[in-house]
């Protein structure tokens, strides 16, 4: 797009929201500029050289986020209680992890790459019937940027998004593509299994009853399960696959292809996630941090555009029921006289709503925190 100047002279002189409806209305996403052979990208995508110059770092060195082994995971109370420890220690330092010999067959998560990745590369039309912006009331939808018109740059990706939210965890079938439907629904079934795992042993990390994580957020009071396509990019300079965000969730786990991109800001530098072959990536969202009253953080995560691809990654939120009136606080047995309450309380309903309302870079826990006499507020 040329020099720097010119990018940003461009930048101020274009109709961004007509521009904006005009790529939403053609219901065809990243990949429809792709498929149409697109000189370069398109203005709506370039990030400002002041939004750039306010990136943080990338880490050059040799760092990335533990690798846990839960394969052994009740084969004794004391193996149990290292992995336990492995986990705690991984989540207090990174706020991310990947997990192998998670028990979810390989050939499935290869099927899974590969059958949502098939939903992005079929025909246009058929994609076009699940295009919409309607996050309070779908449950299955495709769409460009969930914060297309309020983000100051769009970012580099489409996505098939399935959300229980409203249902209790439950979903129609015949409400899924046909085209990845079966593996869907297979994946959904085993991830919901590893996902209670993962929360059990991250409950006894915090000194809590087994159970208690999960019964606050477990799979069957409310997930959403998005796959994100990430076309080759002609200018991965000048873009982002995903601003850098915290997500809207108890827990978040992560399937992703070979191709790489996802980074996490970690002592203020940008961390390689490197692709580990059979691996489950796990983090914390900002509905596990209000409730473990920063005990665990959530992380801010990126993805970077790239001029390979395309790259495919399955994210798996678990965050309760939208429809629920339960009231969600921090955890009474990790607060006290010593350490109070930080935030105050609030439903899925309002913290879902918030997100929404956001730019996925804006969204975060400040607008949940109480204010304490010691803060001088």
């Amino acid at each position: 797009m040329g020099s720097q100047n010119t990018i940003d002279e461009a930048l101020s002189s274009y109709d961004r929201i007509n521009d904006l409806k005009a790529f939403d209305e053609e219901k065809t996403g990243v990949k429809g500029l792709v498929d149409a052979e697109t000189e370069g990208i398109p203005s709506i995508f370039v990030r400002s050289s002041k939004d750039r110059s306010k990136d943080f770092e990338t880490c050059d060195e040799n760092l990335s986020v533990p690798i846990i082994d839960i394969g052994q995971v009740g084969q004794s109370n004391d193996r149990t209680a290292e992995i336990v420890k492995e986990i705690f220690s991984a989540s207090k330092e990174w706020g991310f992890f990947q997990v192998v010999n998670h028990g979810i067959p390989l050939n499935l998560l290869k099927k899974t790459i590969d059958g949502t990745r098939m939903f992005h590369e079929q025909d246009a039309e058929t994609k076009k019937e699940y295009y919409s912006r309607d996050f309070q009331s779908k449950r299955v939808m495709y769409y460009s940027n969930h914060d297309l018109f309020n983000s100051n740059a769009a970012n580099w990706r489409d996505s098939l998004y399935v959300n229980t939210l409203h249902t209790a965890g439950e979903i129609d079938p015949q409400e899924l593509p046909p085209i990845c439907k079966d593996v869907i629904l297979e994946y959904v079934n085993h991830i919901l299994k590893f996902g209670d795992h993962i929360l059990m042993l991250l409950s006894m990390g915090l000194g809590l009853d087994p159970e208690h994580l999960g019964n606050l957020a477990k799979g069957k009071k409310g997930w959403s399960f998005i796959n994100h396509y990430y076309p080759a990019c002609p200018e991965p300079e000048l873009t982002l696959g995903i601003n850098g965000h915290a997500d809207n969730s108890f827990i978040t786990i992560l399937l992703q292809d070979q191709i790489g991109g996802l980074q996490i800001l970690h002592q203020n530098k940008w961390v390689n996630i490197t692709p580990v072959s059979s691996a489950l990536i796990v983090n914390f969202g900002n509905i596990l941090q209000i409730i473990t009253n920063d005990v665990l953080k959530s992380v801010y995560h990126r993805v970077i555009a790239k001029s390979v691809g395309p790259r495919t990654s399955v994210a798996f939120f678990f965050r309760g029921n939208f429809s629920s009136k339960k009231i969600y606080g921090p955890i009474k047995e990790l607060t006290s006289k010593e350490n109070p309450p930080i935030y105050r309380d609030f439903t899925i309903e309002e913290i879902t709503t918030y997100f929404f309302s956001k730019s996925l870079g804006e969204f975060g826990t400040d607008h949940f925190k109480l204010q304490h006499p010691r803060d001088g507020n």
